[in-house]
């Protein structure tokens, strides 16, 4: 079951940002402190009444911009083709623009949803000018105050009206996601897979718009591939435009398992192929750097690439690295070994007793340092969850616990069991704390 996408269109400074914000709520960052990773908030999850829905933010349009054609084309490509809701937010205090009446224009011609928010409605100007907006011919409008909640509940009820209570899915098969920003070769490996001898492929209707999940059966086990969604389309905005390539790539590992992060290796490493690869980790998924294009690469050795992608990605030393080219399909075959791996490690589960074992001795072999003459006691530990997998310590105060001793204590984890291509979590509650 896909779930719905929302997406907030409208001109600068009325309020989208807020907005946003207010409907998506605080989100806690597993890996909020890593430098590197910081990314466009343009996409989230969020979620009213037990119904889950994707939320963009298209960012303002400006009609009086000088490249103001194509910035329209892109906010506007992007509502249409990929919102089942759009909400047109305006700017109640200031009143109709010509911008918004331009926006109007592109907006109307889609079949979607469209809700017209009237924000800043708690400025006594705007209660005089929320008539004039109905000029714009739209069917719903709610006013709003995005700061003092007004109408906030009536514009979520409005948006979510239609959408379903997501049902959990039952599929247990393995899925992974090929992802990377355009032109890394994304498409060639995708190919270069299902051309694969060993690999029977059969096309299943995807969840995803625009977008064919394919079934891998390898070693007679299945998996599905998820493509990301338009890339087989030559030309589309999302192919030309990197920052809203990112959305397409994000809404794929979302429902991913393991994420297969490719590197173009003739280019090198950008900023993009580490915001893509900072996003899966935040979402828990299993992952694996692809650096294609191998055969173009003249002067320097896989070793070399490799200790320079071990310093560039520094926040995710446990991803195992394939080194291949798609098109002339050299050490493909090394590939889908690496996924095998990955998977089961994702889904590993480590006895209670061998793991308070190997946190006992860490703690005994380097005591975590005191803090006002108070120091960190660990009582026990336990595996949690799994697919990213979750350890769980009972200890006297969490709040003793430093961010140098709880990486200490994951690498130790990773040192005693092989969780090769996994993120680990690691939770800390008082033993006094109520169980969950």
């Amino acid at each position: 079951m896909k779930l719905p996408t929302v997406a907030l269109v409208g001109r600068p400074n009325v309020g989208k940002s807020t907005l946003f914000n207010k409907i998506v709520g605080e989100k806690v960052s597993i890996i909020e402190d890593t430098p590197g990773v910081t990314r466009d908030r343009i996409y989230r999850e969020a979620s009213y009444n037990n119904k889950r829905f994707y939320l963009i933010d298209t960012g303002g349009i400006d009609t009086e911009k000088i490249d103001f054609n194509k910035d329209i084309k892109i906010q506007a490509e992007i509502a249409i083709k990929e919102a089942d809701v759009i909400v047109f937010l305006v700017d109640g205090k200031e009143g109709l623009t010509p911008n918004d009446k331009m926006i109007s224009n592109l907006l109307r011609k889609s079949d979607k949803k469209i809700i017209v928010a009237i924000n800043k409605i708690d400025v006594k100007e705007a209660q005089n000018n929320i008539y004039d907006f109905y000029e714009l011919g739209f069917d719903t409008y709610i006013p709003i105050s995005s700061i003092h909640n007004t109408g906030y509940i009536d514009l979520l009820d409005t948006i979510t009206m239609d959408f379903k209570i997501k049902e959990e899915e039952m599929d247990d098969r393995i899925k992974f996601s090929i992802i990377g920003r355009p032109n890394v070769g994304k498409s060639s490996l995708m190919n270069a897979l299902l051309n694969e001898e060993r690999v029977v492929v059969s096309d299943i209707a995807g969840t995803t718009r625009d977008s064919i999940d394919s079934i891998l059966k390898y070693h007679n086990e299945e998996f599905i591939m998820i493509d990301t969604a338009g890339m087989r389309k030559k030309g589309r905005i999302f192919d030309t435009i990197e920052k809203y390539s990112l959305l397409r790539s994000l809404q794929a590992i979302d429902r991913s398992d393991i994420c297969l992060v490719v590197i173009n290796g003739s280019e090198g490493i950008t900023e993009h192929d580490k915001h893509i690869t900072g996003y899966a980790i935040e979402r828990g998924k299993g992952l694996i750097f692809v650096v294609n294009k191998w055969d173009l690469v003249e002067d320097t050795t896989i070793q070399e690439f490799e200790k320079l992608m071990r310093s560039e990605f520094q926040f995710a030393p446990y991803a195992p690295i394939v080194f291949l080219s798609a098109l002339t399909k050299k050490r493909i075959h090394t590939l889908m070994p690496e996924i095998i791996k990955v998977k089961e490690n994702i889904k590993k589960e480590i006895k209670t007793s061998l793991l308070n074992e190997v946190i006992e001795e860490a703690y005994e072999c380097n005591l975590p340092p005191t803090y006002k003459g108070k120091r960190l006691k660990i009582y026990f530990t336990s595996q949690t969850g799994i697919n990213p997998p979750k350890f769980t310590f009972r200890v006297n105060n969490k709040g003793l616990v430093h961010f140098s001793y709880e990486r200490y204590l994951e690498n130790k984890i990773r040192d005693n069991f092989d969780f090769t291509g996994t993120p680990i979590i690691l939770q800390f509650k008082n033993r006094s704390d109520n169980e969950e």
